[in-house]
């Protein structure tokens, strides 16, 4: 007998306005952290950039005129270059009706909201989903994907592409109508875009016999395939409760997915599943989880690729006192790790309610993550992690947040890295019993500064309830903050605030890390192409060197250009490629690493 076909958000996501309307407490702590990510991005920001460098928050311009129904909801930003992001939401009509919206912000400038086109023709029952997604692989080119409801008022899966910085049509996924007969669950929950066009989405469908399943779809080329039931979850999921969670894609057709399902003891687990080289492989529990998940609630909430086959996971699991425990897991050239426990957590969690969050990688064996813990008085607290050379170390308090969380509750809700030991958090802190705030935190060279309210918001929530959804930064020093806030009308709005590439620094240091795009123009050739501004840090670049497949650095260009061409490589090769930056106090960090195969 399944069980009930449930939303991917009722496991992954914080029922957002079910917390905002009643305020932080002891039960929606526990909600946080058994749901515990928001499926949002978070890219890291230089701890030389202090708190009054944060661009002021604003209400994200166009939504009071579309947002009339008073009830606005931030799912996800995405940035692809310095001041050029996405963001994904919804907002309540006059008539009452819940819609989708999308927004950009173009050279460091947010236009204004709009209706997701095509989305009239699409959600006809009038009330958006509860799961929405966004992946920005290029200025002006994003993916975003949803669930609306069709008018049998049924959950539908929906996709819609920007190219060239318009947005087309929201289609159905195609291929779903086919999987997803039961029509209680259709939805995509996570996608990713690895360059322009090339993306891959997954969530859950319900099939004939009532049963939630996981699907994948692949865009090639900017046209989306047709959406499958991941593979071998069909064996695992003989309790009828699957989804796909979160998806991370380093280039086309290499990609990890986790997901849920629930076995035939009706206990909820999480699976992992790769796609090498556009062919996905059959999923498999998550190696480890079940000797660690003996009261059978576990589950996985975001995974974070650095390259082809080398990624690392966070989650959540009930041990055998069934206190809920925080897991990381990671990937080393295509092979799972088995899961362990958070180090350091069991000795924070002692009112046993923890969860990993979020995760994120920005080289092979160096990820940082995020959540949450209860302590011994019962309060919520969050917390850190970093790895370093494939170990992790012990998770730590998040520096003040003790003294924010005068209510009780804080959460990491969202953390990434543009380059190793260099991240940030974002999320939600409680200032009394009945309020909440959202908050932001920087680590820059392995050192975590204070969390600090986002700058503008104190004035914005007057209701009293902020969160942080989503902070993108596409290099240090250079950022997009997404959250929602409640105004003096009680009504829910969203917020949009940055951080300045061109805020002074007060510590001369080595460069940032370079964000790259690396492409084979010709045989036998790469080049490496620069994204944005690489952060100085108060003394000019001198050199950039590039690594191939983890080898020792090479000298490129003495000047400042945008573009290095590296000649006379294997053809049909596969190479791992990074930069990075020198000035007078030495090498930066380096960048994500960029894998393809050269002509």
């Amino acid at each position: 007998m399944p069980l009930a076909p449930v939303s991917h958000s009722t496991f992954r996501t914080i029922p957002h306005k079910t917390l905002l309307r009643r305020g932080p407490g002891p039960m929606l702590a526990t909600v946080a952290l058994v749901a515990s990510s928001l499926g949002v991005t978070l890219l890291s920001a230089s701890n030389a950039f202090a708190s009054a460098n944060w661009t002021p928050a604003i209400e994200m311009p166009g939504s009071a005129a579309l947002n009339v129904g008073g009830d606005a909801l931030m799912f996800q930003a995405s940035c692809a270059g310095v001041g050029s992001c996405g963001s994904v939401g919804t907002y309540t009509d006059a008539a009452g009706s819940t819609q989708a919206f999308v927004a950009n912000e173009v050279n460091g400038t947010w236009g204004n909201a709009i209706e997701i086109p095509g989305w009239p023709a699409l959600n006809t029952g009038g009330k958006a989903g509860s799961s929405f997604t966004i992946s920005c692989a290029a200025a002006g080119s994003c993916s975003a994907g949803g669930s609306y409801t069709d008018g049998s008022n049924q959950l539908q899966a929906f996709v819609v592409d920007e190219t060239s910085g318009t947005w087309g049509n929201a289609i159905e996924v195609p291929g779903t109508a086919a999987l997803n007969v039961g029509n209680k669950v259709g939805e995509v929950a996570s996608i990713s875009c690895s360059s322009a066009g090339n993306c891959s989405a997954g969530g859950a469908y319900t099939n004939s016999s009532q049963a939630q399943e996981a699907f994948v779809v692949d865009e090639t080329n900017g046209t989306w395939g047709n959406a499958v039931e991941v593979p071998g979850t069909a064996a695992l999921n003989g309790g009828g409760v699957a989804s796909i969670v979160s998806l991370s894609c380093s280039t086309s057709g290499n990609c990890s997915g986790e997901g849920l399902y629930a076995d035939t003891a009706n206990h909820l687990q999480t699976f992992v599943v790769s796609d090498a080289n556009g062919t996905w492989s059959s999923a498999i529990e998550v190696p480890g989880t079940a000797s660690l998940n003996v009261d059978g609630l576990a589950g996985a909430n975001e995974v974070s690729c650095s390259s082809a086959g080398n990624c690392g996971l966070a989650g959540f699991y009930d041990d055998s006192s069934s206190h809920l425990q925080a897991f990381v897991a990671n990937e080393t050239n295509g092979t799972w790790s088995s899961a362990i426990e958070v180090p350091g957590s069991a000795s924070l969690n002692v009112g046993a309610l923890g969860s990993a969050a979020a995760i994120s990688c920005p080289s092979n064996g160096a990820c940082s993550a995020g959540g949450a813990y209860t302590d011994r008085s019962g309060n919520t607290q969050a917390y850190v992690v970093d790895e370093s050379n494939g170990t992790w170390g012990h998770a730590t308090q998040i520096p003040g947040t003790a003294s924010l969380n005068a209510g009780g509750l804080a959460a990491v809700t969202s953390l990434s890295c543009a380059s190793t030991d260099n991240c940030s958090v974002g999320g939600l802190v409680s200032a009394t019993a009945t309020t909440s705030q959202a908050f932001v935190a920087t680590e820059s060279n392995g050192a975590w500064s204070s969390a600090v309210e986002v700058p503008g918001v104190a004035s914005l929530n007057v209701g009293g309830t902020a969160i942080v959804f989503s902070v993108s930064c596409i290099s240090d020093g250079s950022c997009a903050v997404a959250g929602q806030y409640t105004d003096s009308s009680n009504n829910f709005q969203t917020f949009v605030a940055g951080l300045s590439a061109t805020a002074p620094v007060t510590k001369k240091s080595p460069p940032g890390a370079p964000t790259i795009r690396v492409t084979s123009p010709t045989k036998g050739d790469v080049a490496i192409a620069l994204v944005g501004v690489v952060a100085s840090h108060g003394q000019p670049i001198s050199l950039f060197q590039y690594s191939l497949n983890n080898g020792p650095w090479i000298n490129g260009s003495e000047k400042a250009t945008k573009t290095f061409l590296i000649a006379h490589l294997t053809s049909g090769k596969i190479y791992h490629v990074r930069l990075r930056a020198l000035n007078k106090s030495g090498p930066g960090a380096p960048s994500r690493a960029v894998t393809l195969k050269v002509k």
